[in-house]
């Protein structure tokens, strides 16, 4: 709920300063997380700290894409805006780890799970999610990890 409480006062600062850009990209992210607390309430569960920041690194990664398809379409008026929503959203983000600290963090996990071969993968994955949901993009990390297994 920090996250939600941080995001209400953050809404209330940009309509005071009549910032009409922000306002939408928090409005934005603050309909994010309400969609997936409904989600998860018909399942009978409440939202988590790391669902919010899975729900943060999603719009963020959908961001980016838009970004990459208007700049092929030569949009850079709409890419500017999607790379301003980004910078909004990831202001709500833990910090992003460096390629040290995801190689020690792999490390750890393959150590801390006892992987040997690919197949120990999803549960290398499994720990790194747990403990670094928001702090780095586990699509490259698939890649890092099938390396240092293979």
């Amino acid at each position: 709920m920090a996250l939600r409480d941080d995001l209400m006062s953050e809404i209330k600062e940009a309509m005071k300063a009549k910032a009409a850009d922000r306002l939408s990209a928090l409005r934005l992210i603050l309909n994010g997380l309400k969609e997936r607390e409904i989600a998860l309430r018909g399942d009978g569960v409440a939202i988590s700290d790391a669902d919010e920041l899975a729900v943060l690194a999603k719009m963020v990664k959908q961001r980016q894409e838009s970004v990459k398809v208007y700049l092929e379409g030569a949009r850079q008026d709409l890419a500017d805006k999607e790379i301003a929503e980004i910078k909004v959203i990831e202001e709500f983000l833990p910090k992003q780890l460096t390629a040290a600290e995801v190689e020690a963090a792999i490390a750890a996990a393959v150590d801390e799970v006892g992987a040997t071969s690919v197949k120990d993968m999803g549960r290398v994955m499994a720990v790194l999610k747990a403990k670094y949901t928001g702090s780095m993009d586990f699509g490259s990390v698939g890649a890092l990890i099938k390396a240092r297994l293979a």
